[in-house]
């Protein structure tokens, strides 16, 4: 599916940032991708907040290095909310 077909965030696996520091939620988004590339997932959701936009720019800059990421963008309903577009086996 498409990144901006997506209508609702709650029928893709989801990872929330919420209370993480920088090098923690650097850990646990690589680590999320990765288990959802194995499992097949396309899309997926990371929840990172607006608040002073510390975690959202980190997460950004996480999923442009990480290999298994095809696309991502924010949510168009939430713009504490990136949608991930995985690759294909």
């Amino acid at each position: 599916m498409k990144l901006n077909e997506i209508l609702f965030t709650s029928s893709l696996p989801t990872l929330d940032l919420h209370g993480y520091d920088t090098g923690y939620a650097t850990i646990k988004i690589n680590e999320f991708i990765k288990d959802n590339f194995i499992m097949g997932n396309v899309n997926v959701a990371i929840i990172h907040g607006i608040g002073s936009g510390i975690i959202k720019r980190l997460t950004h800059d996480v999923l442009k290095r990480n290999n298994y990421v095809e696309d991502f963008q924010i949510f168009r309903d939430n713009v504490g909310c990136t949608i991930v577009e995985l690759k294909h086996k």
